[in-house]
């Protein structure tokens, strides 16, 4: 039976960097909102999912993470159903339903099928045993499609998009081949544009003003342009916590969640930035160590695909912020305002840990 954790074996390192990139979060949705009305006292509220997070995170790093894949048949069948259930029964918010009520609190369901899919794929491409197949590809294809469709259907693009680097690290570290790699790519080059008729009259025009930004400077390209002149107009030094005009004067959308970078870069310029990317950076580091230290091939399967989830809504948020990718509503980690995101991060960390923290085999 294994001993449990002690309290000195928790990844320290990696929670002061996490703390570290929350503070400099709370500190901008404050500013972001405290002269604002209807958006006051947001930070407090977020101060409170962080504690829950902490709390969370904590509890799951004194859990073996194998519990968790034991039950991995019953993880991705609940979470298929709780998807399910938001298409039925979900709260519709401009025009989407993403959010379950429960207990007077909503919650965003595709935020905990980002953690249920991490499991399920590390159980299976863990338990391989046999050379990486493309019947093998097509499964891991599926398990992660089923969701993808669900959460699509919400519709959500920019979270379904997310699974897709989780289950694409999953197949690279069970074995992928040269030949089997190039397969899936010109599957992917042809269905790409089949795709464009799937997408909804607004996405499709966001990839349009993506392509060329000057289409629609008050319509729908104005996030885009917004957010750079503030990104622009920081400099290196920045104008001060809470000085910032796009900010302040709210020309910045959703400037306390999506597009919080934007306004951090205002009021903090190129220094500030290269502050939170040095963090962000050190917190992926670390979970590549992690990667290399895990016990089994299921816990490096678990830590990798938190790296590369984490890795990937770094890359497009800060992409969107500065107009180099197209605008979608996936959050920055741990800085964006968000329960279920944050309360989703949280728990992927806290998986990270217990795959950490039993690193040697006999714990």
């Amino acid at each position: 039976m294994a001993r449990p954790v002690r309290f000195r074996e928790i990844d320290w390192f990696l929670l002061g960097v996490v703390l570290l990139v929350c503070a400099l979060g709370l500190l901008e949705v404050y500013s972001t909102t405290a002269n604002h009305s209807r958006f006051a006292g947001m930070h407090w509220r977020q101060l409170g999912w962080v504690g829950v997070g902490l709390g969370v995170m904590l509890l799951l790093a004194r859990t073996d993470y194998h519990r968790w894949l034991d039950q991995a048949p019953l993880v991705y069948l609940a979470t298929l159903g709780a998807l399910a259930a938001v298409l039925v029964f979900g709260e519709e918010r401009f025009g989407a339903r993403r959010w379950l009520e429960w207990g007077g609190f909503t919650f965003q369901v595709s935020e905990v099928a980002k953690w249920s899919i991490i499991i399920v794929l590390a159980k299976y491409l863990g338990e391989l045993r046999s050379e990486f197949s493309l019947k093998d590809v097509v499964k891991v294809a599926v398990l992660a499609g089923v969701p993808m469709v669900l959460i699509g259907a919400q519709p959500d693009l920019g979270t379904a998009l997310t699974l897709v680097p989780i289950a694409a690290t999953g197949v690279f570290l069970a074995g992928l081949r040269g030949k089997q790699f190039a397969a899936l790519m010109l599957a992917a080059a042809l269905l790409l544009p089949v795709g464009w008729f799937f997408l909804r009259p607004y996405q499709r025009e966001r990839v349009v003003v993506f392509v060329d930004p000057g289409r629609s400077p008050q319509g729908s390209g104005y996030q885009t342009m917004q957010s750079k002149i503030g990104v622009g107009s920081g400099g290196f030094w920045g104008k001060g916590m809470g000085e910032g005009s796009q900010n302040q004067l709210g020309f910045i959308p959703v400037r306390h969640a999506e597009f919080i970078m934007a306004a951090y870069a205002e009021e903090h310029g190129f220094a500030g930035v290269l502050l939170a990317l040095s963090l962000y950076l050190i917190l992926l580091l670390r979970l590549l160590h992690n990667v290399e230290v895990a016990a089994d091939r299921s816990g490096a399967l678990i830590v990798a695909g938190v790296f590369s989830l984490l890795a990937f809504h770094l890359l497009v948020n800060v992409g969107m912020v500065i107009g180099w990718m197209p605008v979608t509503g996936i959050p920055l980690p741990l800085m964006s305002y968000g329960g279920s995101a944050t309360l989703s991060t949280f728990m992927m960390l806290g998986l990270v840990m217990s795959v950490r923290v039993r690193r040697f085999v006999n714990l």
